[in-house]
């Protein structure tokens, strides 16, 4: 799976955008007849059954459909992450071009698009939980009023919950790791759940950054 910290660097100088959505992606790609067994599973009354295509799931489905469409779609035309693809580019003609290619190996694979979920030649755009243009990357807003809004963990569970949105979003803050020592220790399984001052001073600093 690529970083997604290489993809956002990578559309940095973007002005155009296109963001692409395959339909019910893993549904689209067929599993080899031999593979087919390894997915099998019982229903009540009904019997055994198994996939005919890439299931949910597995632990090896990501991977391999990313694999795939890293194949069918090469670099210079669109980044992909799964099934989200984003086609980029300093100008409208230069997208439109890379569009074209895209389209036409997604149609020699035989693979279908979701219309409803598909955007062009944006601006601005939604991208993997940022928002991207020609101006820069920056945070959704809607990601980070989740953030503002959240509620003083009570388990370890929650703290790990809340570090994991904070994270995804550390590019944007200044000496993020310095400010979240105290929340990190506070994850340790072999140290007891203790919410000290140093931990709400942490929380409510991320809350605000």
């Amino acid at each position: 799976i690529p970083c997604i910290q290489s993809m956002l660097d990578a559309l940095s100088g973007s002005s155009w955008f296109c963001c692409l959505d395959l339909k019910s992606g893993y549904w689209q790609v067929a599993m080899n007849e031999s593979d087919k067994e390894k997915t099998a599973f019982t229903l009540y009354g009904k019997g055994l059954w198994q996939f005919k295509v890439l299931p949910f799931g597995l632990s090896n489905a990501p991977a391999t459909f990313q694999r795939l469409m890293e194949r069918i779609i090469p670099a210079d035309l669109a980044l992909v992450y799964l099934d989200d693809i984003i086609v980029h580019g300093k100008s409208f003609h230069d997208v439109l071009n890379k569009l074209e290619g895209v389209f036409l190996r997604l149609r020699e694979a035989g693979l279908q698009m979701h219309p409803k979920k598909c955007s062009f030649f944006r601006q601005e755009t939604h991208y993997l939980g940022h928002v991207i243009s020609g101006s820069g990357i920056q945070t959704d807003p809607k990601k980070t009023k989740a953030v503002e809004q959240w509620p003083t963990p009570k388990s370890k569970t929650e703290v790990r919950s809340f570090m994991g949105m904070c994270s995804y979003y550390r590019r944007f803050v200044k000496d993020f790791a310095s400010i979240a020592q105290p929340l990190y220790k506070l994850m340790d399984n072999h140290s007891p759940f203790l919410w000290e001052e140093k931990c709400e001073h942490s929380f409510s600093q991320l809350k605000k950054a």
